[in-house]
């Protein structure tokens, strides 16, 4: 007898935290090695539903939560990369999955995911996209290139919105250049190596390619 395929996992929606520093995540599968997928600054959780569903059927949880300020996570008072790294690892805590994840970061939350990883025990950290090392103005940390690359079906998801105020926001991200000191205590492979493809917003046009490369780091 020839069984069918298994179902992709389906995308759920959640909260974590406490008012003061509530986010809103998506999750897909209950079992496996997390994956956290970070959005860049005026983007959104849904910037990475395509990889996600690309996702189904490998052995991890993915989670992509909403930045304070952005989609469904509302803003907050603190902003700083270690109060929010701080509540990024909550969340992967209350996954239960008790395995170190994988942390992607878009844009601006490169910086968030190796804020991350110098704080928490990390799998592997993928970025790309980054902001100029010498990034001095907020507007810097925004990237919107490459968007007439991505196919139109996806191009919603990565056109950022235009709200100033919750920019300024951000501006404390500039204060905070990563670290990246904890790299050599990670497992797996190079914490840097690129995955799959890489050229601009990677995850919106190639999801297919970029899925699979993560799923080389599982």
């Amino acid at each position: 007898m020839i069984w069918p395929d298994p179902q992709p996992p389906r995308r759920t929606t959640h909260l974590t935290g406490r008012p003061r520093n509530l986010l809103v995540f998506d999750r897909w599968g209950e079992f496996g090695r997390p994956v956290v997928l970070l959005h860049g600054l005026l983007l959104d959780r849904t910037m990475w539903w395509p990889v996600a569903a690309e996702l189904g059927g490998a052995p991890c949880t993915v989670v992509a939560p909403d930045l304070p300020g952005h989609g469904q996570s509302p803003p907050r008072e603190d902003y700083g990369l270690e109060r929010i790294a701080a509540d990024l690892a909550g969340l992967v805590d209350s996954l239960g999955l008790h395995r170190a994840p994988i942390v992607v970061g878009h844009a601006a939350s490169a910086r968030l995911a190796v804020a991350f990883a110098d704080a928490y025990a990390t799998q592997h950290v993928l970025t790309l996209d980054e902001p100029p090392a010498g990034a001095t103005a907020v507007g810097d940390l925004v990237r919107p290139a490459g968007l007439d690359a991505v196919p139109a079906m996806f191009r919603p998801y990565a056109e950022p919105r235009h709200d100033p105020e919750l920019l300024r926001a951000y501006e404390i991200w500039l204060a905070q250049p990563p670290t990246r000191r904890n790299q050599p205590a990670m497992a797996g492979r190079a914490p840097m190596a690129p995955a799959g493809p890489t050229g601009p917003l990677a995850p919106l046009t190639d999801p297919e390619g970029f899925a699979a490369g993560l799923r080389d780091l599982l």
